[in-house]
């Protein structure tokens, strides 16, 4: 790959997180969440363990203050719990309450209506998702 090549890549990837953001802003105002928020939100699976505090930071590239910041915040809106950690009680956990569970799915198919890539063919997100996972693959 070329450096014109790997810049226009770049560009576009980055063009296209913008433009879901700018297109998610008001939704999620309304929603009383920020960018943040919703991305912690979208982060804790309601259909797998609670995440620990440590595994959920991993998952937003994030440090344990912002993180406590970001938890703090959904706490106060009575969307997460925090919970002791099954397999390590000295750990803390991150559970989504009912609303939150509630909340969670309404960011979920908001991004996924506001992405540009909603407009895709499915044979094109298969192909882009297969080019993804190569790259986060090689990324680690």
């Amino acid at each position: 790959m070329t450096n014109q090549s790997l810049e226009s890549v770049v560009r576009a990837n980055h063009e296209l997180f913008m433009r879901t953001a700018d297109r998610l802003a008001r939704p999620l105002e309304e929603l009383g969440l920020t960018h943040a928020t919703a991305q912690a939100l979208w982060a804790i699976d309601p259909d797998e363990p609670a995440p620990s505090m440590k595994v959920l930071a991993g998952r937003l590239f994030c440090n344990a203050p912002n993180l406590s910041f970001v938890i703090n915040q959904l706490v106060d809106r009575g969307l997460v719990e925090r919970g002791a950690d099954p397999a390590d009680r000295r750990a803390r956990v991150a559970v989504l309450t009912e609303r939150g569970r509630d909340v969670r799915e309404r960011v979920v198919r908001l991004t996924l209506d506001q992405s540009p890539f909603a407009g895709c063919e499915p044979d094109e997100l298969d192909r882009l998702a297969e080019i993804l996972r190569q790259v986060l693959d090689r990324a680690d």
